[in-house]
């Protein structure tokens, strides 16, 4: 069941496009702030200058708006608790730094990247888990003073407290707890000045409001970090829930994957967004109806208690299977404004509903319509080499036979094969491979009634015609 208050968010950083996995948090968490009238909010985390891009900004926008998610509040949108860009808030962040440094419960760093690195090394060679020393937590006031008035470069660490077991009820995985001995004090300021991603994220989340937090099981490790920076600054943490990753065929976390699939792939490949949104709706959480739903009806039925603790597997076969579900669901006049504009003047005016109706189940993307227009309107029909040799063994008897027994049943296909039936002898494959063949150019494709039906009689004609002359 969803809180009868909820603010969600999603917060992704701009340094590439939206892949599978952030676009499926996005909208669990629009899922579960539209299950009863919440809100769900864009914030865009962009304090890493070196890559980010407006141009993956503007990217991130658009793979959500084609998905069809809207955001009440945030990048785009507006709100109290603006900016809603990390990068324009650095005034918010300076009084925290300052509170947390003045109560010693953050300290500067002096150590170089080399010397964090060889540190960590040592711990795994000593079989511990590599965690900040603590070097410069030791080091007195007047060593930080006289560093700092040398303008060495320092990055802000928090302290961890030691001692402590830090509790809280994950919505999805129940039950967690760590030990503050286990966390190493972390760094909550870069160098250059930039808050890092423990401490904007939680600050942000806590100061906009936010109630539910879903985000991936790879930020769980996180959780107890950004707990104690709120507490530490008398802020409120919001619920967190961490879901299940998704996982290649090969186990590993698609996001990580090279060539991980992205919306705007999916996108430019022909997929709906009712298929990719469908499909991605199920990969981790159970729906009572399994057919295609909009997005509201996908919000009704969202519960965090049917939110999966095991890895989601990535299947390209069920993302098809959504596809066609979509395709199926798209009214005729919106599938046929899918097509480019040379094939919407192949077809006729007055069949162009009957011609979506025809191709519509042997199409699994828009674009394959152009292929059904040339198939069935061209004038010249080139057969594909099988079908070519279907019609090359049928023989030129077979397609004169079929053009006399044409005039006797120029509309109506089963009385027309019947016809060719008696006059030829043939039957099952031998009786229909040749007239697909001719007809369509293919061994595949609508059911043939259909194609006869469109192609009406004098097209019928010019093409038994062709196939008998190719037999000359």
């Amino acid at each position: 069941m969803c809180a009868s208050t909820v603010k969600t968010r999603f917060a992704p950083s701009p340094t590439g496009r939206l892949h599978l996995g952030n676009a499926r948090t996005a909208l669990f968490n629009a899922l579960l702030a539209l299950c009863e009238g919440g809100v769900f909010l864009l914030r865009i985390e962009d304090t890493d200058r070196e890559r980010s891009r407006e141009e993956f900004l503007a990217g991130l926008v658009q793979d959500l708006q084609w998905l069809g998610m809207t955001w009440q509040e945030g990048y785009g949108s507006g709100g109290e608790e603006g900016p809603y860009r990390q990068s324009l808030r650095a005034e918010v962040y300076g009084g925290d730094f300052e509170r947390l440094a003045e109560a010693g419960q953050a300290y500067p760093c002096f150590c170089t990247p080399r010397e964090l690195e060889l540190s960590r090394k040592a711990q795994r060679a000593a079989g511990r888990p590599p965690r900040y020393a603590g070097t410069c937590a030791r080091l007195s006031q007047d060593e930080r003073d006289a560093r700092l008035a040398r303008g060495d470069a320092a990055t802000l660490r928090f302290r961890v407290p030691p001692g402590r077991s830090v509790v809280f009820d994950d919505v999805v995985r129940g039950a967690q707890r760590f030990s503050t001995d286990d966390i190493g004090d972390f760094i909550i300021r870069r160098a250059d000045g930039s808050p890092a991603f423990f401490f904007s994220n939680a600050l942000d989340d806590s100061r906009m409001g936010v109630t539910h937090v879903l985000r991936g099981e790879d930020h769980l490790a996180n959780t107890p970090r950004q707990m104690l920076l709120l507490e530490a600054l008398g802020q409120p943490a919001p619920a967190y829930g961490h879901i299940s990753l998704i996982v290649g065929e090969d186990g590993s976390p698609l996001s990580k994957r090279l060539g991980s699939v992205g919306v705007q792939e999916l996108r430019e490949q022909g997929y709906l967004p009712a298929a990719v949104v469908n499909y991605l709706a199920r990969l981790g959480h159970a729906f009572l109806q399994n057919d295609l739903l909009e997005l509201d009806a996908l919000a009704r039925q969202f519960d965090l208690a049917r939110l999966a603790g095991a890895p989601a597997r990535f299947d390209p076969a069920q993302l098809r299977h959504w596809q066609r579900e979509a395709i199926s669901a798209l009214p005729p006049d919106a599938l046929w404004e899918q097509m480019p504009e040379a094939a919407k003047a192949m077809v006729p005016p007055d069949q162009q509903a009957l011609f979506v109706e025809t191709v519509r189940e042997n199409v699994l993307f828009p674009g394959e319509l152009s292929h059904w227009a040339e198939r069935l309107f061209a004038e010249e029909l080139a057969l594909e080499p099988e079908a070519a040799e279907i019609v090359a063994a049928a023989g030129q008897v077979f397609f004169d036979a079929a053009l006399q027994v044409l005039d006797a049943a120029p509309e109506d296909f089963k009385a027309f094969a019947n016809g060719v039936k008696a006059a030829t002898g043939k039957k099952g494959k031998a009786l229909f491979q040749p007239l697909r063949a001719a007809l369509s150019g293919s061994l595949n494709g609508p059911e043939m009634w259909r194609i006869y039906q469109l192609l009406g009689p004098d097209r019928v004609r010019r093409r038994l015609e062709a196939a008998r002359n190719a037999n000359e």
